[in-house]
């Protein structure tokens, strides 16, 4: 099979849905024309055939129309699809942009930052320029809190292995994959709309079960209609029609008094089950091999019905409901056939039929974009890997490692690993040499190894674990919390993990920052201490050098790396590459000269 890389991908899909778009913009055309003619033909054969006979005139007159109708659903379904092809070019171009770091303009994910989380405000895992923003497809907002839920906690590692098995057999799926989008954005679905049919589906029924009611709704139209048939027949006159219409149209209007609060609670919700009917059926019509794409689709597959069809028949009820909002229609329907209770009884019924499995089916949704959104990102990322995951403690084995959010043509990327327990990794460097960088490089592909997803690497064994960090500390108004005050809080969480013996990577950047130099040593000192006993793993940045020193009196579980800088009159150059040993190079006195402080 030929793989096709996204650059080549996206330009060439666009090319191929514009060249689909100007052939339905065509056929809307020649459409309209036939719309036209074929509307003024039935007119002027039944105009000229009138005299040879009102069947012939009147067959004739309605077989034009028929085809005029014929038409109009042609043309219905022909800007259905050009609406569908305008989505999809959009979401081409918008991948193309994302490729050269172009994204800041997608959801960013704030709303679901969590506050004091463990380490998603220091990687930037939500917000603008974020993990979450560069990552997510999803349209849904169930599917959006899907994908940041993967992105918060990581997963078993039965559930990592099915994701990206799931991950791996959708990533060469383009067009199935955009389509799915495709009709996500169409009126995108939202956790409002599933409340809404949550709230109505613990609802008590109050027809479909009462023997009153099925008597009512039988019996009043067999009148109503009886009354109609009569009047027709013209066995009863004027006078005698109007006044039990009348009465009729009040019994029936009183009735829809009852069917108003439901009405009201399902308004406006057709587009959105349209929505999800017409994602659903994309899912159930596709074949899958993974057992986890399998287990989202077999979600929707009930017998003799799939959900995509049940979806559909709510949407046909409630958009039969929605007629109540055209009087002219409404009027002789609700009077005649008492239209309100007709429907109400159908909602009902279709509530005692798929009350249970309606939650789960946007959930099957949700997780489907979700899964779909890391197809997506290993299609435009080759040369990432999945990485493997180590039955062993403490395990992080990369190569060529680079930070995700960085464009290739800026990142630099380092091998680096660390395996066991008991395992404290020290980092030495001159400012903006690459440590913090590098330390978020660690935590980001981790939390998207976590996540099933692929990682920026070109090979990565890692253990389950989840990451703590303390590396961008805050104060905060509010609580009257000072910054130093916020990042004891934060490292006292780390060391309570810690004790615990939680399977955790830490990942801390100049410690106590917030005190004097003395203090900060002396407590920078005693928390690696007591790290090293209580057999923790992880990464500390620091530009402290007596703190590197400890390797000697803990050589098995202490190693040192640095970032360097090299100094050309008076100019600063980094290559940010990770190195062994302690750095002997530092350049805050270049900085300092630099701005006009006179050493």
């Amino acid at each position: 099979m030929t793989i096709i890389s996204p650059e080549t991908f996206y330009p060439k899909r666009i090319q191929e849905l514009t060249a689909e778009k100007q052939k339905q913009n065509s056929r809307k055309s020649q459409l309209a024309w036939l719309r036209f003619f074929s509307l003024i033909t039935a007119f002027v054969a039944a105009w000229l055939l009138w005299p040879e006979g009102v069947v012939v005139g009147l067959l004739t007159f309605i077989a034009l129309i028929g085809l005029f109708i014929y038409f109009l659903k042609q043309d219905i379904t022909n800007n259905a699809a050009m609406e569908n092809t305008s989505r999809l070019i959009a979401l081409n171009e918008t991948e193309l942009l994302i490729l050269r770091h172009q994204f800041f303009h997608l959801p960013d994910g704030s709303r679901y930052q969590p506050a004091g989380h463990p380490y998603t405000h220091d990687l930037d895992i939500f917000g603008r320029a974020s993990l979450y923003q560069y990552c997510n497809r999803s349209t849904s907002e169930q599917g959006n809190a899907t994908m940041a839920g993967w992105l918060i906690e990581p997963a078993p590692v039965p559930l990592i292995l099915q994701r990206q098995e799931a991950a791996k057999e959708l990533t060469d799926k383009n067009h199935w994959r955009q389509q799915l989008q495709a009709y996500g954005i169409a009126d995108a679905i939202s956790t409002g709309t599933e409340e809404k049919i949550s709230q109505w589906l613990a609802e008590e029924n109050k027809f479909i079960h009462r023997p009153f009611w099925k008597i009512v709704r039988v019996f009043l139209p067999a009148i109503s209609l009886t009354v109609l048939g009569l009047y027709i027949a013209g066995t009863i006159v004027s006078n005698q029609f109007f006044p039990a219409a009348t009465l009729l149209m009040i019994l029936a209007f009183s009735i829809s008094k009852k069917v108003i609060p439901v009405h009201a609670k399902l308004s406006k919700v057709s587009p959105q089950l349209e929505t999800l009917s017409n994602s659903i059926g994309w899912i159930e019509q596709k074949a899958f091999t993974s057992p986890y794409l399998q287990g989202i689709k077999n979600v929707f597959d009930h017998h003799p019905e799939k959900a995509s069809q049940k979806i559909k028949k709510l949407t046909r009820i409630l958009e039969r409901l929605d007629l109540r909002l055209n009087f002219v229609v409404f009027i002789p329907l609700n009077t005649f056939l008492f239209w309100d209770l007709q429907q109400v009884f159908a909602l009902e019924k279709w509530k005692e039929n798929n009350k249970h499995t309606i939650s789960d089916w946007f959930k099957g949704l949700a997780e489907m974009e979700a899964i779909s959104s890391i197809g997506t990102l290993a299609f435009n990322h080759p040369a990432w890997v999945f990485p493997a995951i180590s039955p062993d403690e403490a395990v992080f084995e990369s190569e060529q490692l680079g930070h995700p959010l960085i464009p290739e043509d800026k990142r630099v990327n380092n091998s680096f690993s660390t395996k066991g327990v008991n395992q404290l990794n020290l980092v030495t460097g001159s400012n903006m040499a690459g440590k913090s960088t590098f330390l978020r490089s660690i935590g980001v592909n981790m939390v998207l190894a976590m996540a099933g997803a692929p990682v920026c690497a070109s090979r990565l064994l890692l253990s389950p674990m989840k990451v703590m960090s303390s590396m961008r500390i805050s104060d905060n108004l509010e609580e009257s919390t000072s910054t130093f005050y916020a990042e004891l809080k934060k490292l006292k969480e780390i060391i309570e993990a810690v004790n615990r013996n939680e399977k955790v990577f830490l990942l801390l950047d100049e410690i106590l920052r917030g005190t004097n130099s003395a203090d900060r040593h002396t407590g920078s000192k005693a928390l690696i201490k007591q790290l090293i006993h209580h057999k923790a793993a992880g990464v500390l940045a620091t530009h402290d050098l007596e703190l590197a020193k400890l390797a000697e009196p803990y050589p098995d579980n202490i190693r040192n790396y640095h970032f360097d800088v090299q100094v050309a009159n008076d100019e600063l150059f980094f290559d940010y590459k990770l190195k062994n040993g302690i750095c002997q190079s530092m350049n805050a006195s270049i900085l300092m000269k630099k701005i006009g402080i006179e050493l």
